[in-house]
């Protein structure tokens, strides 16, 4: 097997076509190498980003003795949908954005010049996920894209995985795994051809703890099974000891290898209880987790294996031992990575938001779980598979249930190993038959942000484990928008500082810390990210969430915080660095540290000291003289081993005012309509069948020029939208009314349905 990088001189250009032959010296043409977004600027800049095709294409030149042999091209990915033509001819088409996938291409190729052009499109379609989300959705062919040359007896290369073969491991007690093998042979040919798979599994000093060889006749495929009880193994335990076993599987014939695969296993055991939390290999863990999108300033989507190292670098440096890669799969490297430096992972699908409205077999959901999990199995990092992310954010009904338990089952029978979970929003209740439809559930909560205090989030989940105690729960999502130039002596909700988000993250790690029967919790996010629709806290097109800033240049303090958590590694920070102009002479000084004594100096002079626990410690009071103040931090060791930090702050007249963000005249909240009309003396309606109601679509309201006026009269402010507009086909009035952030006075409900309820059906 050949496998040979492609990556080099594309030429590209936006088109409203699906095919055209593609000239360099035409306009709007570009040459361009891959990995390559096309919306690494505009997915990014909040001023409208392009959704629509574009084609990427090179000639490839082939021998006559070449054509003897069996050619693949392996797409790394193509958002959102991709078709291949070859020589002008389709094919293969892709509607699952985010996998890997091949394409046999000997039909296709002749002698001499081969033509490849590879069609992407990002337009949002009503059949392919995600439909809505709160991230931008890149186009491009985005990951590495190779040519293949095999021989004629090769493992499978079109069943969607990675290596054409299945490892599986079976936990029996202690340190001893039943070990599992499945895989596909294909015979090209189609003649009757005897061959040998060799197995080998081999320790990190190379000593071949398995061998095993199987004799076999292969004609056109021929699937093949192994499995063998070891004992005495290293398991990998995580962050703590990620130890990997080297599994060679060898397709020889006539005494030459015709195919090889190298596959790092890991072997390891994960039990997810209700009360008592999460245990690998039986040692109980806090799943300290970050989420990531994969995405970089300027750069979009098309990370290389450089940006995905580094975004390692900074997941290992914060202390985390999980990652939710969100929400979508991502390239295999990541998950290598992950195996790697034991880092549990949550994989899942962009079943998110809005379920798709024509396709009542939800077929696009299950095509990307399926390919998710047969790229992803070989990884002992990953734990569980996501299946749904908010997806009532539109309406909760028995067809989303369905729609759930069909992903569920497929997860199953794909892989009966792991753990099966969902990420529900805070407005499906403890109660919700949602919640038992996987192995454990998950809840994206901001309390304190969008809804609520700070303090409801341990209420909530206390709430939850007392009516659902059979349920293992964690938090999917927490996190605020800070933007790292914004601070404050009295930071408060909606002011995107960095002194706000340390209050909110303090609040959720102790809440999941003083919680046995919480698995643990995913910030939300650990970088900022690209979001097009957004223009939130001094920034446009980026959720700024993050830990970390999307150029990944700066750590806002909250990183710091988490790092105190949950890192072993002794530090100490300042807080509040960047807050560097200070109107008050007296001024509390927030101190993080995993470590329990520190000490303050102020121009050199020891103002304090505590000895605590805590990752965030306070002095208080501290006075800063005229003008410039050198703050020093001592934090010790139990070896009384010294660690500092500095930071300079100025002791200024007035307040710096470029500190604060600047409140804009916001659009009328949609309830400041409700105010137009009058809601006393309302009088019940009974429903007439055969008329509209509140109870109809939006989408179905709309199709009558009545009823879409009645809606368009309550809601004008959000007719529009287009958040509503994606989900429209789903949302009702009457669910409407159920979100918080419409706020709807039930006594409207009543009001719209008398109007409606006088417009009959066709």
């Amino acid at each position: 097997m050949e496998k040979i990088n492609l990556n080099k001189d594309w030429l590209f250009t936006k088109s409203e076509e699906s095919y055209k032959e593609i000239k360099k010296e035409e306009k709007n043409v570009s040459v361009v190498t891959l990995p390559h977004c096309y919306n690494a600027i505009d997915g990014q800049s909040g001023e409208g980003m392009y959704k629509g095709k574009a084609l990427y294409q090179k000639v490839v030149t082939i021998s006559e003795k070449e054509l003897e042999e069996y050619h693949y091209l392996e797409i790394g990915a193509a958002s959102l949908v991709s078709t291949v033509y070859i020589n002008k001819k389709i094919a293969y088409s892709c509607k699952c954005g985010f996998s890997m996938y091949r394409v046999f291409l000997n039909p296709y190729l002749m002698a001499g010049e081969n033509e490849i052009t590879i069609m992407v499109d990002n337009s949002v379609m009503d059949d392919v996920y995600p439909l809505m989300a709160d991230f931008s959705f890149y186009g491009g062919l985005y990951r590495d894209v190779y040519w293949m040359k095999t021989k004629f007896l090769h493992f499978d290369l079109l069943d969607q995985s990675i290596d054409g073969i299945y490892v599986n491991q079976k936990h029996i007690k202690d340190k001893t795994f039943e070990l599992k093998i499945k895989g596909n042979i294909i015979c090209e040919t189609k003649k009757e051809t005897h061959a040998k798979v060799m197995i080998a599994l081999l320790d990190h000093q190379q000593n071949k703890i398995v061998e095993k060889s199987l004799d076999m006749d292969v004609k056109e495929e021929k699937e093949f099974e192994f499995s063998e009880i070891i004992n005495d193994l290293t398991l990998w335990q995580g962050i703590e000891n990620p130890y990997l076993y080297q599994l060679e599987i060898k397709l020889v014939y006539n005494n030459e290898v015709y195919d090889e695969k190298v596959i790092e296993i890991g072997f390891r055991h994960i039990e997810i209880t209700a009360d008592r939390g999460v245990f690998l290999n039986g040692v109980p863990i806090k799943l300290n987790g970050v989420s990531r999108h994969q995405d970089y300033e300027g750069i979009g989507n098309a990370l290389t294996k450089a940006h995905m190292e580094k975004d390692m670098a900074l997941i290992k440096e914060i202390g985390a031992n999980s990652v939710r890669l969100s929400h979508y799969q991502h390239h295999d490297y990541f998950y290598t990575l992950c195996d790697r430096e034991g880092i549990l992972v949550w994989a899942e699908i962009p079943f998110i938001s809005v379920p798709v409205t024509k396709d009542s077999n939800n077929t696009n959901a299950k095509e990307q779980l399926e390919k998710l999990i047969r790229q992803g199995m070989n990884h002992c990092s990953i734990y569980c598979w996501g299946v749904q992310n908010e997806i009532t954010i539109a309406i909760e009904n028995e067809t989303i249930y369905n729609m759930v338990r069909e992903l569920v089952t497929l997860a199953r029978d794909l892989d009966s190993s792991r753990y099966i979970a969902q990420a529900n929003i805070h407005s499906v209740a403890n109660e919700s038959e949602l919640n038992g439809l996987t192995d454990f559930v998950g809840y994206n909560l901001y309390y304190g942000w969008y809804y609520k205090e700070i303090k409801d989030l341990a209420s909530r989940l206390d709430d939850f484990h007392k009516v659902q105690p059979d349920i293992p729960v964690m938090v999917t999502e927490y996190g605020v928008d800070t933007n790292p130039k914004y601070h404050s002596y009295e930071p408060c909700v909606k002011d995107y500082t960095e002194e706000y988000q340390l209050l909110f993250h303090n609040n959720a790690l102790k809440t999941f810390e003083e919680r046995d029967f919480v698995l643990g919790g995913y910030v939300w996010a650990m970088f900022d990210f690209g979001s097009e629709i957004r223009n939130e806290g001094g920034v446009k097109g980026k959720n700024q969430k993050g830990l970390i800033t999307i150029d990944r240049k700066l750590k806002k303090d909250s990183f710091y915080l988490c790092k105190a958590y949950w890192s072993k590694e002794p530090f100490v920070k300042l807080a509040g660095s960047r807050f560097v102009n200070r109107h008050k002479k007296e001024n509390d000084i927030t101190i993080l540290s995993n470590l329990n004594y520190v000490k303050l100096y102020v121009n050199q002079e020891l103002v304090g000291e505590v000895i605590s626990k805590e990752p965030m410690k306070i002095i208080k009071g501290v006075q800063l003289k005229q003008d410039s103040n050198e703050i020093c931090v001592e934090a010790f060791d139990v070896d009384n081993k010294v660690y500092s930090d500095q930071m300079t702050l100025n002791y200024v007249q007035e307040e710096d005012k470029s500190y604060v963000i600047e409140k804009k005249v916001e659009q009328a909240h949609v309830t400041n309509w409700f105010q137009e009309f009058d809601l006393t003396n309302v009088q019940e309606v009974t429903l007439k069948e055969g008329y509209y109601s509140t109870f109809d679509t939006i989408e179905e309201l709309f199709k009558n020029e009545k009823a879409k006026a009645v809606f368009v009269k309550y809601f004008k402010d959000v007719a529009d939208n287009p958040q509503i507009q994606a989900m429209k086909g789903l949302m009702t009035i009457d669910s409407m009314s159920k979100r918080s952030r419409f706020r709807m006075p039930k006594e409207l409900l009543t009001i719209i349905n008398k109007e409606l309820n006088e417009i009959k059906k066709s």
